[in-house]
């Protein structure tokens, strides 16, 4: 039997733009979304327990993401003196109280001092890879990684189709591509981080070919071609806010649990 729809998780209130600081920022370019389901049986144990898995329609979802990061930087920080980089994500759907969110499993990078200062900053799992993309004369992309120094491989060809537009609230597609959250575990500490972006410009993909090491590297099932979710994003402007501690509620009563008895304390407090 499949798990009860999590009636009671507000999927719009992380929409709304986080009061505070204004962190960091980043530009996001050609994200390719390839979601796939995996056995909630399964993902229970490599997600922290504290977290409760999302469901839509009784479904848990894993999603990889191969981008491009253009002028990552702190708030303060002039735009051209930021960053530029490739990244891909391993991520799972998660909530807290209702809160929903993403938890990481791992993320790659090809820059040392993203993957150190990210580590050091935020506690989520960055691994330094050696990573190129292309783009060939058709359109298609060609996407590689390794982790380094003999990690993981992912690679994977695709082509961007029509633009659809922002996903509807209520649908699979906004259920996997409007997050706002992101959960770690740092320690003995649980925090929640808070982005912000307008609503993602959606895209028709077509995948080409897939070849994916990470998932098997995290312990899960990995994407089979014929029956992934693609979904492109040709670009998004991001706004990072300070983690705040989370204060959980034991994940077998988060069904009996209000919207509202989601509460964070900011760093530092008690």
């Amino acid at each position: 039997m499949r798990p009860a729809w999590p009636s009671h998780v507000d999927r719009m209130a992380p929409r709304r733009r986080p009061t505070g600081p204004v962190v960091g920022r980043q530009e996001w370019l050609d994200l390719l979304y390839v979601h796939w389901r995996v056995e909630a049986e399964l993902l229970r144990p490599l997600v922290p327990s504290w977290l409760t898995l999302d469901l839509h329609d009784g479904e848990t979802w894993v999603t990889l993401i191969p981008f491009r990061i253009r002028s990552a930087r702190p708030a303060l920080v002039p735009r051209v003196a930021g960053l530029d980089l490739l990244e891909t994500n391993l991520r799972t759907y998660v909530h807290v109280a209702g809160r929903p969110g993403i938890y990481f499993f791992s993320l790659e990078a090809s820059s040392t001092l993203a993957v150190m200062g990210a580590r050091v900053l935020t506690g989520l799992p960055y691994f330094l890879a050696r990573m190129r993309m292309s783009r060939r004369d058709d359109g298609t992309v060609d996407y590689h990684l390794r982790r380094l120094p003999h990690g993981p491989r992912f690679t994977c060809a695709y082509r961007a189709g029509a633009h659809v537009g922002p996903a509807t609230p209520g649908t699979r597609e906004f259920f996997l591509l409007e997050r706002y959250l992101l959960f770690v575990e740092r320690g003995p500490l649980r925090l929640c981080g808070p982005i912000h972006h307008a609503p993602l410009e959606t895209h028709r993909a077509e995948l080409l070919t897939l070849e994916d090491e990470l998932s098997s590297w995290a312990g899960l099932t990995g994407p089979e071609l014929s029956s992934v979710v693609v979904h492109y994003v040709p670009r998004v402007g991001v706004d990072f806010f300070p983690f705040h501690r989370v204060t959980a509620v034991a994940p077998d009563l988060e069904a009996q649990v209000p919207v509202g008895a989601w509460s964070v304390a900011q760093r530092g407090q008690h």
